[in-house]
């Protein structure tokens, strides 16, 4: 089952629908994929169990709800700032023909190897625990709340104090939590993490400055189990023709840690796990344009597709001005009457 948010045509309202080939079939009485979520974790049951208790409210157009733009992201919260954007780095193995390259870098003495080098050896040595068992921790790092979120079609903002904004092919953990606490996935959408790689390429402690930068899922949430086998496309389009492509992978086959691990060393803070709170987490990639030394420009599209996850990811990268002045001190002055 994969599920779509989108505005409604009449009143603006966001509802959620079940994807149906070329058509939108509404789940009656749903404010939203989270609701969902909710009433399912409190009944004890599942989405499609709830859906099914529910109903349906009708069908509209796939395509015309694309057209006029009133895709949603898949998951979202009505107040933003109770969505948690994050994501785990170092996760993925690369292609079968960069992964023996890879081992042979970290064979070497672990004191020889660089930071990255030495995530990178532990979550193969150790990122795929045995049951009731825990893995080592992965790379973690923020990419702010909901409103760093754009919907599938909308633009990715290139800020203009940004060295480069290059996209980032993944499949993102969808969460919400539960009344009592409990962590519970959605499901997985495709995802464009995009960051600022020029940045990272710096130094290394600019990871986290690179990160800060807007994202996008979707447009479908994949309700169900991840495959162990994710195969994709990921392509930069400008003035309607490709000018780089890649296939990606992703998926438990293609990774040095459990979906699992990346899960228990995220939701092990007690603070990410407020009820009621969205989370979206991005798992990581090991294909990106800069690796092949490709920038992208203002007004590119970047695309991303994967068998499974319906209708392709598109979002338009558009140069944004920095409307920050000064910092104003609210300090000194006189009280005295």
């Amino acid at each position: 089952m994969r599920l779509v948010q989108f505005r409604d045509e009449a009143t603006g309202a966001a509802r959620v629908a079940v994807v149906d080939g070329d058509e939108l079939q509404v789940v009656a009485n749903a404010a939203g994929t989270r609701e969902l979520a909710l009433e399912a974790a409190r009944e004890g049951g599942t989405i499609p169990q709830r859906i099914r208790q529910t109903g349906f409210d009708g069908r509209v157009s796939y395509d015309k709800v694309i057209a006029d733009g009133r895709l949603l992201p898949p998951i979202s919260h009505p107040d933003p700032a109770h969505v948690l954007v994050a994501g785990t780095g170092l996760t993925h193995l690369g292609s079968a023909s960069t992964r023996s390259a890879m081992h042979e870098k970290v064979d070497g003495r672990e004191e020889d190897l660089t930071d990255s080098m030495k995530m990178f050896k532990w979550g193969i040595e150790g990122g795929k625990p045995a049951p009731g068992e825990t893995g080592v921790e992965p790379e973690w790092f923020y990419k702010g709340d909901g409103s760093w979120i754009v919907p599938p079609g909308a633009d990715l903002e290139l800020a203009d104090f940004a060295l480069d904004g290059g996209e980032e092919p993944e499949i993102a953990g969808i969460y919400v939590i539960a009344e009592n606490g409990t962590p519970c996935r959605a499901g997985f959408a495709l995802s464009n993490e995009f960051s600022d790689h020029k940045r990272e390429k710096q130094n290394y402690l600019l990871l986290a400055h690179s990160k800060l930068c807007t994202s996008s899922i979707g447009p479908e949430l994949l309700v169900g189990e991840l495959p162990g086998n994710v195969e994709g496309v990921t392509k930069i389009v400008r003035e309607g023709e490709t000018v780089w492509q890649k296939p990606f992978v992703s998926g438990e086959d293609n990774m040095s840690h459990s979906i699992a691990n990346l899960e228990h060393h995220h939701f092990k803070y007690s603070r990410f796990r407020r009820p009621g709170d969205v989370h979206v987490h991005f798992f990581g990639t090991a294909t990106l344009s800069f690796s092949d030394g490709f920038s992208a420009n203002p007004g590119d599209v970047f695309e991303i597709s994967a068998e499974g996850f319906g209708r392709p990811l598109r979002n338009t990268l558009v140069r944004t001005a920095s409307d920050f002045g000064p910092v104003r001190p609210l300090h000194g002055g006189d009280i005295s009457p």
